[in-house]
């Protein structure tokens, strides 16, 4: 069921499962200490991207080898994944639909409301929208009310996650400055200069998913790559990081769907 595409070079290759080519990235890490064997490490993003983290100087053909082995898995999370996306409809922001907040689902409900500011509240397990008017942009203004409220509460947990959060690393002394920034696919970044950057879309994710990504980038201030030393610096962090990004990852179509 597998036939192999030798890999061309070292920065990616591709192999066929069944009637699908499978097409993967290399991205060589380096080894800060010596005494740790050098491990290969696959990861399927939810757009389908496979990445190989490979330790610098591993051969094309023992990459290779190691995503052999793995195929059927691959295959597998390309698969789920294509399937998540092909159920994820565009929203049409209207009553009826399905928001996130904090993980957890509420049901959107679009009201005019002529008298009060336009806004967006939590109201008996509902998510509240308000309209001073209906007419033919309520999706549009609706879309906007959500993203507005969405990015204050990001603003405002964030914040409050960063103070908790950054004594639990040795390495930073200060609550460094963050933006937040609407990202189709990535969570965070960190600068060079240690400022992060977070999407507001991580709003909608449960506060552990949100927790995994700030340390994240917070493990990036001391080390800028994916290095062993940086898995290292988050598990230690957070043990069981691997987990939570499971679970971010599964619902990222779901959180990030405009």
């Amino acid at each position: 069921m597998i036939s192999e595409d030798k890999a061309p070079n070292s920065v990616g290759g591709a192999f066929q499962y069944g009637d699908d080519l499978i097409t993967y990235e290399v991205i060589e890490s380096s080894r800060s200490d010596k005494n740790i064997k050098p491990k290969i490490a696959i990861k399927v993003h939810p757009d389908g991207r496979v990445i190989v983290l490979a330790p610098i100087g591993t051969t094309a053909e023992k990459i290779q080898l190691a995503v052999l082995k793995r195929a059927r898995w691959i295959w597998e999370n390309i698969r789920d994944f294509k399937a998540q996306h092909d159920w994820v409809l565009p929203k049409q922001y209207v009553s009826g639909e399905t928001c996130f907040y904090l993980g957890r689902r509420y049901v959107l409900k679009v009201v005019e409301d002529s008298i009060n500011t336009s806004n967006v509240k939590l109201f008996r397990g509902k998510l509240m929208a308000s309209l001073k008017k209906f007419d033919e942009n309520n999706s549009k203004r609706t879309k906007a009310l959500l993203d507005k409220w969405y990015t204050h509460k990001a603003n405002l947990l964030f914040k409050e996650r960063l103070r908790v959060l950054v004594p639990q690393t040795d390495w930073v002394t200060d609550v460094p400055k963050f933006k937040i920034m609407s990202m189709s696919k990535q969570w965070g970044s960190c600068s060079s200069k240690g400022t992060l950057m977070l999407n507001p879309h991580l709003i909608k994710a449960s506060k552990e998913c949100i927790d995994y990504v700030i340390l994240h980038e917070l493990c990036h201030i001391a080390e800028h790559n994916h290095s062993e030393k940086f898995w290292r610096l988050l598990t230690q962090t957070m043990p069981h990081w691997k987990e939570v990004k499971e679970k971010l990852d599964g619902n990222a179509e779901l959180y990030l769907n405009e």
